[in-house]
């Protein structure tokens, strides 16, 4: 029995770490193959490409799903802003005609393909290559979902590039939808900034949730810590590291769009990424106070357990130290003794031997309360 519960814990472990590595883990890549060469890393390779056309200007908005590429080629020529959501890149042919006709640099096409880049910004040209991480937390398993948002910046239009379909920009669309908007009134930088802000404002969704899960597991780990207990704080301790990993970068990634000029950013966008790097700073903080709670965590399960233990030792003891006077009565009657004048006595059994040994029990717990000892 306690090999296979000694096996299954070190399952467990393993499974764990494989999933905090995964996220930067860089898969081996073919030996031999020149820079740029597309290799799709992800495991979505059976998932059908979805691709969304929204233009827009001050006056007019379009919104189309996209069946032909050739669709998308010409919206290029369009002085209106384009976005463009391309959920899947596991096609490498679609990658490489998307490639040809935006002018997009191999180096940047390669990253796309290859989903575990940490976040980073790139300038090629006349445009901008921004890597993101962006979280999903599903509460069923409480766990943390993980995926690279991938933008191509020029200067009418953005290209974002997804793993799976779904993502955290329906607010933005919303907004696009509605006239008068800044976004409507404002370049493709402008919604590159508002993407990047629905990102980092989900990471404040999420870290509410893991914070209440957090204060919960803290309250338990007082009353009654288990064995769950503490693969739950492990468990939190990864989502943690995961978290940082993505946010320490992206922090000097939008350090560098505000600091550096380019000119597919307006000035006055870098106004606004300013505030995004408030943000920032202000969930590394939340999660660097989170960390040191899980690291607590740990502290408070040991001490828990600890006294625990001691309680059960104290009632073992106490227990122990009363049947010692007992035992040494029952030697002393158990002996092979002719003379014992106390065993002619009629009423020496239920009175005497036992209001002796009461006696002495009530006096132990007395002189045990007394000392605070339970």
């Amino acid at each position: 029995m306690l090999r296979k519960q000694t096996k299954k814990i070190r399952i467990q472990t393993k499974r764990k770490l494989r999933k905090l590595t995964e996220l930067f883990d860089q898969e081996p890549k073919q030996i031999g193959l020149p820079p740029g060469t597309l290799v799709y890393t992800g495991e979505k390779e059976k998932e059908p490409v979805n691709i969304s056309l929204i233009e827009y200007d001050q006056s007019t908005l379009t919104e189309k799903n996209i069946e032909d590429i050739s669709e998308i080629l010409l919206s290029k020529e369009n002085e209106k802003i384009s976005w463009i959501t391309v959920d899947g890149v596991h096609d490498i042919q679609l990658m490489e005609k998307l490639q040809n006709y935006f002018n997009i640099h191999p180096l940047a096409m390669e990253d796309i393909v290859h989903t575990t880049q940490r976040p980073k910004a790139e300038e090629y040209q006349d445009k901008l290559f921004i890597v993101v991480r962006m979280f999903v937390y599903d509460e069923e398993n409480h766990d943390l979902k993980n995926e690279q948002v991938s933008f191509i910046l020029g200067k009418n239009y953005l290209i974002t590039f997804l793993e799976d379909p779904g993502d955290v920009f329906n607010p933005v669309r919303d907004r696009i939808r509605k006239d008068g908007t800044k976004i409507r009134n404002n370049g493709a930088d402008f919604l590159a900034y508002s993407l990047i802000d629905s990102i980092v404002d989900s990471y404040f969704h999420i870290l509410e949730k893991l914070g209440e899960e957090i204060e919960e597991l803290e309250d338990r780990l007082v009353v009654q810590p288990t064995r769950e207990d503490l693969q739950a704080v492990h468990h939190m301790r990864r989502n943690m590291i995961l978290l940082r990993k993505s946010v320490w970068p992206l922090r000097e990634v939008i350090a560098h769009l505000q600091r550096n000029e380019h000119e597919v950013i307006n000035q006055s966008t870098q106004i606004y990424l300013r505030d995004v790097y408030d943000h920032i700073i202000q969930i590394i903080d939340t999660i660097e106070s989170y960390r040191d709670m899980i690291v607590g965590m740990l502290d408070v399960y040991l001490s828990s357990t600890s006294n625990k233990l001691n309680e059960v030792m104290k009632v073992l003891t106490i227990i122990s130290t009363l049947f010692i006077p007992l035992t040494f009565l029952a030697g002393v009657y158990g002996m092979n003794f002719h003379y014992f004048p106390e065993l002619e006595m009629k009423w020496m059994y239920p009175w005497g031997f036992w209001t002796v040994s009461l006696l002495i029990s009530f006096g132990m717990i007395l002189f045990f309360k007394r000392k605070k000892w339970f």
